[in-house]
């Protein structure tokens, strides 16, 4: 558990430290996109809008999925027959 612990916060620790800048946008938007908003065009705002919609949306469809999912499959008035004896784990 410990060594999971450590290889884990390691990782996290290397990726944070190690990453490198990227561009995520292709060349010919980056331009418009920056051209847009030296000449005062609103196509820019709206091109970080679509973004961020596209973004989104696949965080939202899976959180609905996770919800019905949750509601459809657990379980209600679930009674435990346990019985009254000692039971060891080892």
């Amino acid at each position: 558990m410990k060594k999971t612990f450590t290889f884990i916060l390691f990782s996290i620790t290397c990726i944070l430290l190690f990453s490198a800048n990227v561009q995520a946008q292709c060349a010919m938007c980056s331009i418009n996109a920056e051209q847009g908003v030296k000449n005062g065009n609103t196509v820019s705002a709206g091109l970080n809008t679509g973004v961020l919609y596209l973004l989104a949306i696949p965080y939202i469809m899976a959180i609905v999925v996770g919800v019905v999912w949750y509601k459809k499959y657990r379980k209600k008035n679930v009674e435990l027959n346990m019985k009254r004896e000692p039971f060891h784990l080892n």
